[in-house]
């Protein structure tokens, strides 16, 4: 089934391109299914990129699933136009008495800033918030994991001495669980970032479980509340060229950065980019909608108020 995006959006003709399958509000009106109800938070700087990136991976599943994206009342974009804001995105406050089977929270550019400095942070701290009650399940990506765990369970973010940049290789605890499902006993993950979460933090809480992990990149996946929550700290979501877009754009800029590892062939930037971890991408957002989103949310969705933690699904 497609995922079902409003008219217009820019990402509907590269999808198309792509052979993944979107539907318009028009068409998708004919049918008579509830979709799964999706939110998109989107604190990435290139709004376009990003919607593309999180359609082609929620396309690719047999569940019919209505996107919305949602942006900051206190935050103004300085890279995406007023007009595509105004026509695909809502804001808070216009979502806020309303109910979704899952949401999706990305990353941001502001990692190297303590959470409070950030100037959002009220408004965003508000909205976890407001998953907890309103959402089935949310993924939390990159920042959106580091700052999730350290307002709802206080972990720390740790600076690293040079930004984590590249595709690394990851093996999962316990491949039974069901956000592996189809796995193999390796698999990669991009990662871009400058900062970690205390792993030690982590393993002390109770509360918390660490599913995934890299002995170069440290936690990937950690999950909270039985499913309700899940923290990715890598971007499995970024499309083939995504990393080497944003190496030579901070080549071009003057900035000191090292290649990404594991990234082109031969370890040369004139080379193509080895492509090792859109088929898992598409495996772990899969699992996630069959298993955590669809399988556990109510027909109701107001009766969300009323879940507690999930038990792992069989």
């Amino acid at each position: 089934m497609p995922v079902k995006i409003p008219d217009n959006l820019p990402a509907i003709e590269a999808l198309k391109k792509e052979n993944i399958f979107v539907m318009t509000d028009l068409r998708a009106s004919g049918q008579d299914i509830r979709p799964m109800r999706m939110l998109i938070l989107n604190l990435m700087p290139i709004k376009i990129t990003t919607e593309t990136d999180f359609i082609r991976l929620l396309s690719n599943n047999p569940l019919q699933v209505e996107l919305e994206f949602l942006k900051l009342e206190t935050h103004t974009s300085k890279n995406t136009s007023g007009q595509h804001l105004e026509m695909f995105y809502k804001s808070f406050s216009e979502i806020e008495p309303l109910y979704y089977d899952g949401m999706i929270i990305t990353g941001a550019p502001v990692e190297m800033m303590e959470f409070e400095e950030v100037t959002y942070w009220n408004e965003v701290t508000r909205i976890f918030d407001w998953a907890r009650r309103h959402v089935t399940s949310t993924l939390y990506i990159c920042w959106a994991a580091q700052a999730a765990l350290y307002h709802f369970y206080k972990v720390p973010k740790i600076p690293l001495e040079r930004k984590l940049f590249g595709v690394f290789r990851h093996t999962a605890r316990d491949r039974r669980y069901p956000l592996f499902r189809g796995f193999d006993d390796e698999f990669f993950i991009p990662h871009s970032r400058h900062t970690m979460v205390s792993e030690e933090a982590l393993a002390e809480n109770p509360e918390i479980s660490i599913l995934a992990e890299s002995v170069d990149a440290g936690v990937a996946i950690a999950s909270a509340r039985g499913g309700r929550e899940f923290f990715l700290t890598g971007h499995s979501e970024y499309s083939p060229l995504t990393l080497d877009e944003e190496y030579k754009r901070d080549l071009s800029k003057g900035l000191s950065i090292a290649m990404p590892e594991n990234y082109y062939k031969d370890d040369d930037a004139a080379k193509p980019p080895r492509i090792r971890w859109t088929s898992h991408a598409s495996l772990l957002f899969n699992n996630w909608l069959n298993y955590f989103v669809y399988q556990e949310t109510p027909y109701d969705l107001k009766e969300v108020e009323t879940l507690g933690d999930l038990k792992q699904p069989i």
